[in-house]
Protein backbone atom coordinates (compact mmCIF):
# COMPACT_ATOMS: atom_id res chain seq x y z
CA UNK A 1 0.00 0.00 0.00
CA UNK A 2 1.12 3.34 -1.07
CA UNK A 3 2.40 5.25 2.13
CA UNK A 4 3.78 8.77 0.77
CA UNK A 5 2.02 11.15 -0.70
CA UNK A 6 3.69 10.67 -4.00
CA UNK A 7 3.11 7.15 -4.38
CA UNK A 8 -0.42 7.35 -3.66
CA UNK A 9 -0.64 10.26 -6.38
CA UNK A 10 1.41 7.53 -8.90
CA UNK A 11 -1.00 4.96 -8.14
CA UNK A 12 -3.87 6.91 -8.93
CA UNK A 13 -2.24 8.06 -12.28
CA UNK A 14 -1.52 4.50 -12.77
CA UNK A 15 -4.97 3.42 -12.40
CA UNK A 16 -6.12 6.12 -14.94
CA UNK A 17 -3.56 5.68 -17.27
CA UNK A 18 -3.86 1.71 -17.54
CA UNK A 19 -7.67 2.44 -18.50
CA UNK A 20 -6.76 4.97 -20.64
CA UNK A 21 -4.52 2.46 -22.53
CA UNK A 22 -6.86 -0.42 -22.16
CA UNK A 23 -9.34 1.35 -24.11
CA UNK A 24 -7.27 2.14 -26.62
CA UNK A 25 -5.70 -1.30 -27.18
CA UNK A 26 -9.83 -2.35 -27.10
CA UNK A 27 -10.35 0.23 -29.77
CA UNK A 28 -7.28 -1.04 -31.78
CA UNK A 29 -8.74 -4.87 -31.54
CA UNK A 30 -12.46 -3.71 -32.43
CA UNK A 31 -11.27 -2.49 -35.64
CA UNK A 32 -8.86 -5.31 -36.51
CA UNK A 33 -12.48 -8.17 -35.93
CA UNK A 34 -14.80 -5.44 -38.19
CA UNK A 35 -12.12 -5.63 -40.85
CA UNK A 36 -11.87 -9.41 -40.12
CA UNK A 37 -15.78 -9.73 -40.47
CA UNK A 38 -16.34 -7.34 -43.58
CA UNK A 39 -13.41 -9.80 -45.38
CA UNK A 40 -14.91 -12.51 -44.27
CA UNK A 41 -18.16 -11.47 -45.72
CA UNK A 42 -16.72 -10.32 -48.95
CA UNK A 43 -17.47 -7.13 -48.91
CA UNK A 44 -14.54 -5.18 -50.07
CA UNK A 45 -15.54 -1.77 -49.71
CA UNK A 46 -16.22 -2.29 -46.19
CA UNK A 47 -13.13 -3.55 -44.99
CA UNK A 48 -11.60 -0.80 -47.27
CA UNK A 49 -13.29 1.58 -45.01
CA UNK A 50 -12.39 0.34 -42.04
CA UNK A 51 -8.79 -0.91 -42.72
CA UNK A 52 -8.13 3.36 -43.49
CA UNK A 53 -9.70 4.25 -39.71
CA UNK A 54 -7.92 0.98 -38.35
CA UNK A 55 -4.51 2.37 -39.58
CA UNK A 56 -4.98 5.83 -37.69
CA UNK A 57 -5.79 4.17 -34.14
CA UNK A 58 -2.83 1.79 -34.65
CA UNK A 59 -0.05 4.46 -35.58
CA UNK A 60 -1.70 6.37 -32.32
CA UNK A 61 -1.29 3.07 -30.37
CA UNK A 62 2.15 2.73 -31.64
CA UNK A 63 3.32 6.46 -30.53
CA UNK A 64 1.73 5.86 -26.75
CA UNK A 65 4.40 2.62 -27.13
CA UNK A 66 0.69 0.39 -26.51
CA UNK A 67 1.92 -1.58 -29.48
CA UNK A 68 5.29 -2.43 -30.80
CA UNK A 69 5.99 -0.78 -34.37
CA UNK A 70 7.14 -4.04 -35.90
CA UNK A 71 3.72 -6.24 -34.94
CA UNK A 72 1.22 -2.69 -35.92
CA UNK A 73 3.24 -3.06 -39.15
CA UNK A 74 3.02 -6.73 -39.48
CA UNK A 75 -1.02 -6.24 -38.81
CA UNK A 76 -1.32 -3.96 -41.11
CA UNK A 77 0.66 -5.34 -43.93
CA UNK A 78 -1.51 -8.82 -43.29
CA UNK A 79 -4.40 -7.53 -43.43
CA UNK A 80 -4.24 -5.06 -46.41
CA UNK A 81 -3.09 -8.08 -48.43
CA UNK A 82 -6.12 -10.04 -47.69
CA UNK A 83 -7.98 -7.36 -48.47
CA UNK A 84 -6.50 -6.86 -51.71
CA UNK A 85 -6.97 -10.64 -52.36
CA UNK A 86 -10.60 -9.72 -52.34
Amino acid sequence: MANSQSSKKRARQAIKRNKHNSQIRAKVRTFIKKITYALEAGNKEHAQSGFTAMQKTIDQAVNKGLIHKNQAARKKSRLNTQIKAL
